[in-house]
């Protein structure tokens, strides 16, 4: 895959942009998983900080089938000016956390979005989360408390994408 920076990607973007960020996510099997699902959801890149990050390893590679050569996974010096050039993009920035007012399901979600998810068991980085236009939280209904990023990545990304198809269909 030729490396593309963000503001390339951005660009060239037709209609709302779908787009994954993870926030210390440093497990390259999470990694595939997370890049697959964001391939599965027709994301349009995966970003992810140079440090405190999975790079993307033989591992990863192999653990994605197929979706580490179709999506751009893009390592940045400074996640909190990235999440800052994608809201003058006109993304909003919704992350995922325990602790959010809101829940994934009733929460008003944008067209354009960026969703942002940490790593299990420290959640995003305060300065992440701080940047955030909006947290939400997935409902926990059992004995859990908390999914594998991977899996509240395919949840997160499905939400957007199954809101984003039902507006297109009421216009």
């Amino acid at each position: 895959l030729p490396t593309v920076d963000l503001p390339t990607i951005l660009d060239r973007i037709e209609g709302p942009a779908r787009l994954l960020v993870l926030d210390g996510v440093t497990d390259p099997r999470n990694l595939g998983a997370c890049l697959r699902v964001a391939d599965g959801a027709g994301a349009h890149a995966v970003i992810a900080p140079k440090d405190h990050a999975a790079p993307l390893t033989e591992v990863a590679i192999q653990t994605a089938s197929g979706a580490a050569e179709s999506i751009p996974y893009i390592m940045v010096t400074n996640l909190a000016r990235t999440i800052d050039l994608l809201q003058q993009h006109g993304v909003w920035v919704v992350g995922t956390d325990d602790a959010a007012q809101s829940d994934i399901y009733e929460a008003d979600l944008p067209d354009s979005i960026a969703w942002v998810l940490g790593a299990e068991g420290k959640g995003l980085r305060r300065l992440t989360r701080e940047r955030c236009d909006l947290l939400v939280r997935i409902p926990m209904e059992g004995s859990v408390s908390s999914l594998n990023v991977a899996v509240a990545c395919g949840v997160a990304l499905y939400e957007g994408l199954r809101r984003s198809r039902s507006a297109a269909s009421r216009r």
